[in-house]
């Protein structure tokens, strides 16, 4: 009796929490909301590249009233660096998933049921009709996305490729006319290796390097952030030889997979240093911590930070699906939330080449962290939004555990009724 009595009232149990998992449901805001301090933001639009949880990634600029004045939405697609060019045009990385027939058949090896196309396109500001492209196919998706483009003055397009450990850069014709294979750089043998160490090149398919950026420096150079090294490396264009190296394989003090480092005129490194949830500004030579925003209080996994010339940081809060920008202080000015894993934000009024800007020095750090508890909370909301709907959040995810549980144990007592004859 006392075993379907606790039956009886786990039922109702689950029944209650269903219920109230469809009223969070309902009750849920999706969309998306900005605010804006009387201080103000930096002036201008605002271009913010989503890649999404699934592959409905977009493009979006920005007015000054927050509203959507262009969007670019490919379909089947995760969408990643875009910058507006000299002609106004806009110059975007994406990531294109296929069906089998579509693909190569040297691209259906790992995963036979998809492969992808890494694509670089220039599109038209007035019609959005593609005028240039340059795109590969590769395996899969995940990890084989093409992350970031840069337009060069003579008008070539420097490029890296994720799933192919490489960076190069290609003239308008599409003939390639620079190229930096990591394995030649960064495996056992090399000299950087021997001195830095760094993961072994297990080759194949795997995420060896996650390179995700390419910037071309005033010497000439090449600034390439290679993620699961934990470095920002400095390549001499002419000898391909690695110069100058921010951070070290491990040591997540300095960097712990960083993304999308910007390069100041005073010789400062200004990363998003993701898995360190906060955005860094380092001493190029010496690793030295000049100024730093985050914690996970503040941040989760940003992706993209650009430096303002009135001293404003503008970050991509990519857990947090929000773009922010802060002053001086730290104190946030302007923020768009509700957008679903966004990648990069640029301020359009602000060149993509002008890094003049007010250094860290002059401004002030901030670093809120939270217990341990609450961070492994939110460490699990973000990896549900790669499952869920993009409402389940935190309490949501709380009820639909409790229905879980109570479910799984409704069941066992259940199955223990019936092997005992009850």
């Amino acid at each position: 009796m006392e075993r379907r009595r606790r039956m009886r009232y786990l039922g109702w149990g689950v029944l209650l929490l269903a219920l109230a998992f469809g009223a969070q449901g309902l009750a849920a805001n999706e969309g998306v909301t900005a605010t804006s301090d009387a201080g103000g933001p930096y002036e201008g639009h605002t271009l913010v590249s989503v890649q999404s949880y699934g592959l409905d990634g977009k493009l979006l600029e920005l007015n000054e009233d927050n509203e959507v004045v262009w969007k670019f939405d490919p379909p089947k697609s995760r969408v990643f660096d875009a910058e507006q060019l000299e002609n106004g045009n806009f110059l975007v990385a994406v990531t294109t998933k296929l069906s089998p027939e579509k693909c190569p058949d040297d691209q259906l090896v790992v995963a036979s049921d998809q492969c992808i196309e890494a694509r670089v396109v220039e599109l038209d500001y007035e019609t959005k009709e593609v005028v240039w492209e340059y795109s590969w196919y590769d395996e899969y998706i995940t990890h084989h996305e093409v992350h970031d483009v840069d337009r060069l003055e003579n008008g070539n397009t420097a490029i890296v490729d994720m799933g192919n450990d490489r960076a190069f850069v290609v003239n308008e014709s599409g003939a390639i006319t620079w190229e930096w294979q990591a394995e030649n750089h960064l495996a056992q043998g090399t000299e950087f290796h021997e001195k830095y160490g760094g993961p072994a090149d297990p080759g194949g398919e795997t995420d060896w390097t996650h390179m995700n950026d390419i910037d071309k420096l005033e010497n000439g150079n090449f600034q390439l952030s290679v993620r699961n090294f934990d470095v920002v490396i400095e390549v001499d264009r002419e000898t391909k030889d690695i110069v100058n190296v921010v951070g070290e394989p491990g040591n997540h003090e300095v960097l712990d997979h960083q993304h999308n480092p910007y390069r100041l005129r005073n010789g400062t490194v200004l990363v998003a240093d993701s898995e360190n949830d906060r955005v860094v500004e380092l001493n190029a030579t010496t690793d030295e911590i000049v100024w730093q925003y985050g914690g996970r209080g503040l941040l989760h996994w940003p992706r993209d930070a650009d430096r303002l010339p009135n001293g404003n940081t503008l970050i991509v809060d990519t857990f947090n699906n929000r773009v922010v920008e802060i002053d001086r202080n730290g104190d946030v000015v302007w923020s768009y939330s509700g957008v679903q894993m966004p990648y990069t934000a640029d301020r359009l009024s602000v060149s993509e080449e002008d890094h003049e800007t007010v250094p860290g020095t002059e401004l002030e750090s901030r670093y809120v962290e939270t217990d341990s508890v609450r961070s492994a909370l939110e460490q699990a909301e973000a990896y549900a939004a790669f499952v869920f709907p993009s409402w389940v959040e935190l309490p949501e995810l709380l009820t639909l555990a409790g229905m879980v549980l109570g479910t799984v144990w409704f069941l066992l007592e259940g199955a223990v009724a019936v092997a005992r004859g009850q």
